[in-house]
């Protein structure tokens, strides 16, 4: 039989190696745990949560604003990294910590907005703040009466039936649409009814999509799903679902801020390319069959020009 000679100094030596190898690589382990904790920073909610309201027009004669029921909503507080502002059961992101509402609702009336502040890993802290609003603004007769007439869509086959340009601009100085320049897009089967009682009904149309800018659509309505932003940042055929319709479709109402007739609506409810504006300027309602409008984008900056028809 072999034997075998057992070289004890050897087999020190190599346990000796083992021992080290094994506590430099634990030593990396916990160096790297320790690394990948802190590069996620403190998870803290925010503190010092405020909100104030600024009534449009008030003052010393007139504490409950001027009548236009327009009110300025401002948040701020400590390690936050965006707020949301909640009215009615409408939420409204604000990275800068503002938000402006205008309250159709006659006569004196009070109003509670709450202010969630949202920091890392999604904590959140709110507050809220009540105020009285006075509301004197009642639209024409016939402006109502043009707005409730027929279904209104975007008046493709005219010029300037969309175009964009600086927000103090009378007219689409940057661009302005041809006729049926974005047939490609969701834009142009949408459908827009505003109706007596004070609803507003959204109709994406056989391709349920939406024409719009990429930052309000996902941050809106959730996600990319599964699109691919083309030039200028847009989702010409971004998907809705029901549950997002019944989202934009809503209540109207019509205010006058500063003497400017203006169609508002509650919710995610708009017309045109969705930019995440609620607000519509009426430049021109002359027309019985069309009506024109401004918005704003306020994250870029800019505005949008729109004319929209209740002709078939």
């Amino acid at each position: 039989m072999k034997k075998i000679k057992l070289n004890f100094k050897n087999i020190f030596n190599f346990l000796i190696a083992s021992i080290l190898v094994v506590g430099f690589v634990g030593c990396e382990i916990d160096s790297f745990a320790e690394d990948d904790q802190h590069s996620f920073g403190d998870i803290t909610a925010p503190t010092n949560v405020q909100i104030t309201a600024a009534i449009s027009g008030q003052d010393g004669d007139n504490p409950n604003g001027d009548g236009s029921g327009d009110v300025t909503f401002s948040g701020s507080a400590d390690n936050a990294i965006t707020y949301k502002f909640v009215y009615n059961g409408e939420e409204t992101m604000s990275s800068e910590g503002t938000v402006s509402y205008t309250f159709p609702k006659l006569g004196l009336n009070t109003y509670t907005v709450t202010l969630i502040a949202i920091g890392t890993g999604g904590t959140t802290s709110s507050t809220a703040v009540t105020v009285e609003v006075l509301v004197t603004y009642t639209p024409p007769a016939e402006l109502v009466a043009q707005l409730t007439t027929g279904v209104w869509r975007v008046a493709a086959e005219e010029g300037g039936h969309m175009g964009v340009g600086p927000n103090e601009a009378a007219n689409s100085d940057w661009w302005t649409a041809d006729p049926f320049t974005k047939a490609s897009s969701g834009l142009y089967d949408d459908r827009y009814t505003f109706h007596a009682d004070g609803t507003f009904t959204f109709s994406a149309g056989a391709d349920s999509e939406l024409f719009g800018k990429v930052i309000p659509l996902e941050r809106d309505f959730g996600g990319a799903r599964g699109q691919v932003s083309v030039a200028n940042n847009e989702h010409e055929n971004y998907p809705v679902t029901q549950e997002d319709v019944d989202k934009i479709s809503g209540t109207w109402y019509i205010s006058a801020p500063g003497g400017v007739e203006t169609l508002n609506f509650t919710g995610l409810g708009h017309v045109g390319f969705y930019i995440g504006s609620h607000s519509f300027e009426i430049l021109d309602r002359s027309n019985s069959q069309e009506i024109r409008l401004k918005n704003y984008f306020v994250e870029e900056n800019n505005a949008w020009w729109w004319k929209i028809t209740n002709k078939d």
